[in-house]
């Protein structure tokens, strides 16, 4: 029979460096924690920065699959809790906010916003293209009297297949 194992088990020793852990940054200044803080974002932008983009969309899918599992999970109240936390956050951010990082936030945003707009335009106009040429091919035999090749853009086929 083998001997029992004797000291800490994982568990338990994971347990207690987490509340050491804990512990320091009670006790840590202001520019400590800022200084680990630092570190840390260092350490995550050189990692990100040797990975590939593959690796990147992976964990990014994983991240989204966890987080949809756990609001999946979480109770009208908990959902409540937390946007009512992140509100507060954002308040408080914005509120500590110097003019120029507000302007910088707002500029940010607005470029955003005309991304997604010049993508969502990009995405109409190719569905548009793609019907152009789906139509005209489909209808070609049909309208063999009209010269289509003369058909330049969808309006002027609209014209020509539906008069009046």
């Amino acid at each position: 029979m083998p001997k029992s194992k004797r000291g800490i088990t994982g568990d338990a020793a994971s347990r207690r460096e987490a509340i050491r852990k804990l512990e320091r940054r009670v006790v840590e200044t202001d520019e400590e924690r800022s200084s680990r803080l630092s570190t840390m974002a260092q350490r995550g932008q050189d990692r990100r920065a040797e990975e590939t983009e593959e690796q990147r969309n992976s964990q990014l899918s994983g991240m989204a699959e966890r987080g949809q599992e756990r609001r999946a999970e979480e109770t009208e109240e908990q959902r409540n809790s937390r946007l009512s936390d992140k509100a507060q956050r954002g308040q408080q951010r914005r509120a500590e906010e110097t003019e120029e990082q507000r302007n910088s936030r707002l500029s940010a945003m607005l470029q955003h916003a005309r991304e997604r707009r010049l993508n969502v335009i990009k995405g109409q106009n190719h569905h548009q293209i793609q019907t152009f040429y789906a139509a005209r091919t489909v209808l070609y035999p049909i309208v063999e009297e009209t010269s289509v090749e003369k058909w330049t853009s969808l309006s002027e086929m609209r014209r020509v297949v539906f008069p009046g």
